[in-house]
């Protein structure tokens, strides 16, 4: 049940803590691309925003064994630095190079910072998600 849990934690998350500080960057003139992209992706044709809320509910799962004191500071600190940090990693590392992207949007600081930020937001979001639902 706990998995269950930290994927909806995740994957809910995704939709409103990464997506929402996607779209006030956005809305700032920071990012080019709306929020909630609709867009099919490859092989299954979902939404690419559907597609990112399930990897978010995936990386939800991975957070949990880092998140068991939630009445803790660094429960706090640990989510947003756990949720910056390995996504981010992840995506800018292996799925920037696996989609023919350079590594780390060619080390632009700015693509990581954005990066570590959004991550960040939804690591936020995970534990408000999770203490939320007392996984």
């Amino acid at each position: 049940m706990h998995i269950a849990k930290a994927f909806a934690a995740g994957f809910a998350a995704t939709l409103i803590f990464h997506q929402g500080v996607y779209a006030l960057f956005h809305a700032l003139g920071l990012l080019p691309n709306p929020p909630f992209n609709m867009a099919p992706t490859w092989p299954f044709g979902v939404p690419a925003v559907l597609s990112l809320a399930f990897w978010g509910g995936v990386w939800g799962i991975v957070l949990l064994p880092l998140l068991r004191t939630p009445r803790t500071a660094s429960y706090w600190f640990g989510g947003i630095a756990a949720g910056a940090v390995g996504p981010s990693a992840v995506a800018l590392l292996v799925v920037f190079p696996l989609k023919g992207m350079p590594v780390a949007a060619g080390w632009d600081p700015l693509v990581i910072g954005g990066a570590l930020i959004l991550n960040g937001a939804w690591g936020f979001g995970v534990c408000f998600f999770l203490r939320w639902l007392e996984a």
